[in-house]
């Protein structure tokens, strides 16, 4: 059967349901799915191989006073039992078109330097490294995990 790379409609959560292993870093929360499938700036794109979630790559639509809109890549996860067959090519370049199809004059993603599979992606879909350096803040309530979106 072939793969079918898609992006994911507001109305289309439930094809989370059944996702493969190591695709997602946690568990699909069904709530945050839908909140963040129904944000117009937010964008899904997934790899299905048949009803099996085999592969994803999101990014959020950057929008900033002094810049031109640019697409920022958040993650790209292939299952590992489909790695090494262009599906995160095909997932970054549906994510491209839509970039392209809402005016992005860049698409942007970071990893760690000693990510060499992310890098080797990065790269096949001619990516130009650059020198960056991530800073992460802790913003969770001390109290216990934020309850906005649960």
């Amino acid at each position: 059967m072939a793969i079918v790379v898609r992006i994911l409609q507001p109305d289309e959560a439930s094809v989370l349901d059944c996702v493969a292993l190591d695709v997602f870093d946690y568990p699909i929360n069904p709530r945050w799915s839908a909140a963040f499938l129904a944000d117009p700036q937010h964008h899904l794109v997934v790899a299905l191989d048949g009803q099996m979630v085999v592969g994803m790559a999101s990014a959020v639509t950057y929008l900033h006073p002094d810049k031109p809109i640019q697409l920022w890549i958040n993650e790209v996860g292939v299952a590992p039992s489909h790695q090494r067959r262009g599906i995160g090519q095909r997932l970054l370049q549906t994510l491209f078109d839509v970039g392209r199809d809402l005016g992005c004059q860049e698409a942007w993603v970071g990893t760690e330097y000693d990510n060499t599979p992310a890098r080797r992606l990065y790269e096949a879909v001619a990516g130009k490294a650059e020198d960056f350096v991530m800073y992460s803040f802790n913003l969770a309530p001390s109290h216990g995990d934020d309850q906005r979106l649960n």
